[in-house]
């Protein structure tokens, strides 16, 4: 049967492949008491599981490095790295451990209640919407304390799949990049949410806050993603799933178009020049900013270059940041923050 599921499209383009379900591990946390004997160990639990979780951060930032990711998934492994060292996050919950006498999981669910309600008084729309990285941080330490999987990816994940999940993190896109999927849908999630930069990024379809997408749609269903109408049809008819294939064409040779014309002058009718350069974080995304015809660097972002670091970078190491930088872009202007 066929039917449409209506979400917000945060990355364009058109996607027709075949369900891959992301198992999402259901978290139930109990509550139970402990005498003051067992506080020390309970508090250990804690530390080991958060530094568990440092550590798998760590361990995909640098696979993430080695390979081609987009750099703005270190971006956000880094924001998930410095949530998981805040003392909010990591003292607080040591705190009610000792003065409620309580498990280590019930301790740290407390805390993201009392997080998730300061998050949600805010008005403005994309800090509000930061709750989910504590949310996927916090949950990410939750399994380790009860020994569940994480997100389960897909196992043999082929180049039209179309990956279905009540919602990814960053680091779950990570760990899935490479199975090379078409697009993605998720049940949460919203226009400034991370999962929602992150399909920008890969340049890949995505609609997510469907709601209740990974409940209806069933293991290699047929699927056609909708980026740029909010939509996802499932199970489509011929006449739909032929009208989509030529609008997916159509939308390829539009690429192709603006591909040839990249490194072409934009000039107004009038002759006036307009330059379009690119934002940058590590001296790795000069090259893409290159060929995508960038005329420079409108801003480095050099406070990316003390994230994710035990130290603050030698002036020797950012001299050789920014010179990379600036040697690269051939004479052309590039903008360096100096202060955030």
């Amino acid at each position: 049967m066929s039917f449409v599921l209506h979400g917000i499209g945060v990355s364009g383009g058109i996607a027709i492949g075949r369900a891959q379900l992301v198992s999402h591990a259901t978290l139930e946390v109990a509550h139970y008491s402990i005498t003051p004997a067992q506080v020390p160990g309970e508090i250990e639990r804690l530390t080991q599981a958060l530094k568990a979780v440092q550590k798998e951060l760590e361990s995909l930032r640098g696979a993430m490095t080695a390979g081609d990711a987009p750099a703005e998934f270190g971006a956000f492994l880094d924001v998930h790295w410095m949530i998981l060292t805040d003392p909010v996050l990591r003292e607080m919950p040591k705190r009610t451990i000792a003065e409620q006498l309580c498990n280590a999981e019930w301790a740290l669910t407390q805390q993201l209640s009392v997080l998730v309600e300061q998050f949600e008084s805010i008005e403005d729309p994309y800090l509000r919407e930061r709750k989910a990285d504590v949310v996927q941080v916090v949950e990410r330490v939750l399994k380790v304390l009860m020994g569940k999987p994480g997100n389960v990816g897909p196992a043999n994940a082929e180049e039209h799949t179309i990956l279905v999940a009540h919602d990814l993190s960053p680091a779950d896109v990570i760990q899935f990049k490479n199975h090379h999927f078409a697009a993605f849908l998720t049940d949460l999630g919203g226009v400034t949410s991370h999962t929602a930069i992150v399909a920008r990024s890969l340049n890949v379809p995505a609609v997510v806050a469907t709601h209740n997408a990974r409940t209806l749609i069933r293991e290699n269903e047929l699927l056609i993603v909708d980026g740029g109408r909010n939509v996802v049809i499932v199970n489509p008819d011929r006449s739909v799933l032929a009208e989509y294939r030529v609008k997916q064409d159509e939308l390829e040779l539009e690429r192709q178009k603006l591909r040839r014309l990249r490194t072409t002058p934009a000039t107004t009718l009038d002759g006036c020049r307009v330059e379009l350069m690119a934002n940058i974080e590590l001296p790795e995304d000069l090259e893409q900013a290159i060929e995508n015809g960038a005329a420079g660097v409108g801003l480095f972002r050099t406070e990316f270059l003390f994230l994710n670091r035990d130290g603050l970078p030698s002036e020797d190491e950012q001299f050789e940041a920014y010179r990379a930088v600036a040697s690269g872009m051939k004479g052309h202007p590039v903008t360096i923050r100096t202060f955030d």
